[in-house]
């Protein structure tokens, strides 16, 4: 069979598959809504806590940076498990014995302050966009290809298919569905890993594979990786701190991806699913775990895909390219010209790591993605398409985009048709599983948050699911937007709500926990100064045409310095503002007790918030 009905076929059982979840587990109350019914055990939510934290950032971009940018791209891998270690040891427990439904009710009811759960909601918001907008970009990319359809096409499928089971079962339906979705991903990243790394160097175990020889040839794969770049002009593979990724801006992403994750809205919610708080630190475990066979598989995949392009594309004919590079041709995301003389051309002088038209707002997001479907038209026999090879070329986006990487390897590789599409429904389960635990957040962050808890506190179970369902259904339509024109590729734009929540939620988490203190307006401002730069850096850097004026740090790791402007603003202004009262500083006590010593908390001290 082709690669086209394996697709058809595995796509059409998988997504079934989670639709018949969402029905089987629908919820007709807000606590199975937004919480799951806090019910679901240890091991079921650490898979559903790794489908929802290995999203299409992790299953197809990480590996696709790892690719291009050697051993710099390890600071994705790097900050992103580091990150979840500092939230399963430093918060979540804590978070789930204060047990509310989200990270703005507990900003709202620690600090007692409606103001502070506004602000809390807006950033909430903010980061679940901008992160969904990866995720969105990631459906279009899968749907593009191997289903053979516009990418637009494309989120268009995966926005009905998420709004379906995100609006029927709610949490607890997303949660059941996203433990069968991480199957599907970690069997689809693992099974062209371990058939590559037979392949390329005789041994099954991927990670022993990257540290050996190629067959045949008597070279190890990692030295004959730093030949091939030497020879092209790119700098080693293996070489740390080279090009534009300095070990400042390296550090800066690595901390700001680790405090991103420890106060991601909707990683932090999975704690409040479980039953109590032995269960949320063995969920915990248990998703380190899950998440750890991907991770360490990562740096094996992307070495894999890297000798395998160039050494199969550098230098032959149109008449010698292998049919995969014409297959994801025609969908735009790879992209080369020949030097002159008839043979594809791929070297560092060619692209640059950071891509001066696109940083200087000379040509934005959403030309670049016009000029891209307009390529498609003119590769298709379109009259109304247009060659876009050299406008792409000279805004450095000639050669392949990162995000095909992981998707194209098996191809590269000529594995068989039904492992081609195994990983094309891995693809669209990581990004469908982070999606909806996204647009949840939204929902909730909205439905309970600001409905339920400020405008309308005697609102029925049936009013607050309905106002829920809403705001997915809205949330889910701007996710769409977004996913068609997305500000940069998929790590890069997680890496920006990374950087939004390490500036805004982790310093007013962590300060709310373990500080008495520290009170309501502090807090409150020391997140709007922190994500109020960082956000404002970000937009300027890709849109505006700004430097790295701050130490000359990147956009990506930028979410570091809001965060110490957050810290700095919040512990300045303390000594200024009055404590909390003694029912705000009994609740800070109770959550930090042993377990054992006191229950999980429902506590209410919003009554006389501002």
């Amino acid at each position: 069979m082709s690669v086209q009905i394996w697709t058809f076929l595995f796509v059409g059982i998988t997504f079934t598959a989670y639709l018949t979840i969402a029905w089987l587990t629908r919820v007709s109350d807000t606590r199975g809504f937004y919480v799951a019914g806090q019910g679901i055990p240890a091991i079921a939510n650490g898979m559903a806590t790794a489908a929802d934290w290995m999203s299409a950032a992790s299953f197809i971009s990480m590996a696709g940076l790892i690719s291009t940018l050697g051993y710099a791209g390890g600071m994705y891998l790097m900050g992103w498990t580091g990150g979840y270690v500092l939230l399963a040891l430093l918060l979540a427990p804590y978070l789930r014995k204060f047990g509310h439904y989200t990270v703005p009710d507990f900003i709202g009811d620690r600090y007692r302050s409606n103001v502070a759960r506004i602000v809390a909601v807006v950033c909430a918001v903010f980061i679940s966009f901008t992160y969904v907008a990866g995720q969105m970009r990631g459906v279009g990319i899968v749907f593009s290809r191997f289903l053979e359809v516009d990418v637009n096409i494309g989120v268009y499928v995966g926005v009905a298919i998420v709004f379906v089971y995100a609006t029927l079962g709610g949490m607890k339906g997303i949660t059941w569905t996203q433990v069968a979705q991480y199957w599907v991903l970690i069997t689809a990243f693992l099974t062209p890993a371990i058939a590559i790394s037979l392949q390329l160097t005789g041994t099954p175990i991927p990670q022993i594979g990257l540290g050996s020889e190629l067959v045949g040839q008597g070279t190890m794969l990692l030295e004959k990786l730093n030949q091939i770049h030497a020879d092209l002009g790119f700098s080693s593979y293996t070489e740390p701190f080279a090009g534009s990724w300095d070990k400042l801006n390296v550090f800066c992403v690595t901390l700001a991806l680790m405090a991103g994750t420890a106060g991601l809205p909707h990683v932090i919610v999975r704690f409040y699913t479980v039953k109590n708080v032995a269960a949320a630190r063995w969920s915990a475990f248990w998703a380190l775990l899950f998440i750890s066979f991907l991770y360490l598989t990562a740096p094996a995949i992307g070495a894999f895909a890297r000798y395998a392009m160039l050494d199969g594309l550098h230098g032959k004919t149109e008449a010698e390219l292998p049919e995969w590079f014409h297959n994801w041709e025609r969908t735009g995301l790879i992209l080369w010209m020949d030097d002159g003389d008839g043979r594809l051309a791929y070297t560092g002088a060619e692209r640059s790591e950071e891509n001066e038209l696109f940083r200087s707002g000379n040509l934005g997001a959403v030309q670049i993605a016009d000029i891209r479907a307009d390529h498609q038209k003119w590769l298709s026999g379109d009259p109304e398409g247009r060659d876009g090879r050299v406008i792409l070329s000279q805004a450095g986006l000639a050669g392949p985009d990162r995000d095909i990487i992981v998707l194209a390897s098996p191809e590269m590789a000529g594995l068989a048709h039904w492992i081609i599409a195994l990983v094309a429904a891995g693809g669209l389960a990581a990004a469908l599983s982070t999606a909806s635990g996204l647009l949840l957040v939204i929902s909730s962050s909205v439905a309970h948050d600001v409905y339920y808890r400020i405008i309308n506190p005697q609102a029925t179970e049936a009013q607050r699911l309905l106002v829920g369902r809403v705001v997915i259904g809205v949330a889910v339509v701007i996710a769409g937007i977004l996913g068609i024109y997305p500000p940069g590729f998929v790590s890069q734009v997680v890496a920006f709500a990374f950087g939004l929540a390490a500036a805004s939620f982790f310093p007013a988490i962590v300060l709310g926990i373990f500080s008495k203190r520290v009170g309501t307006w502090p807090a409150t401002l020391g997140m709007i100064a922190g994500i109020g730069f960082t956000a404002t850096y970000i937009l300027g850097s890709i849109y505006g045409g700004w430097s790295n004026w701050v130490f000359g740090i990147g956009p990506q790791g930028i979410g570091v310095i809001g965060m110490l402007i957050n810290f700095g603003v919040t512990l300045g202004l303390t000594p200024f503002f009055p404590a909390p009262d003694q029912t705000v500083q009994e609740l800070i006590m109770t959550i930090r007790e042993p377990e054992g010593a006191g229950p999980a908390l429902d506590i209410d001290v919003s009554a006389e918030a501002d």
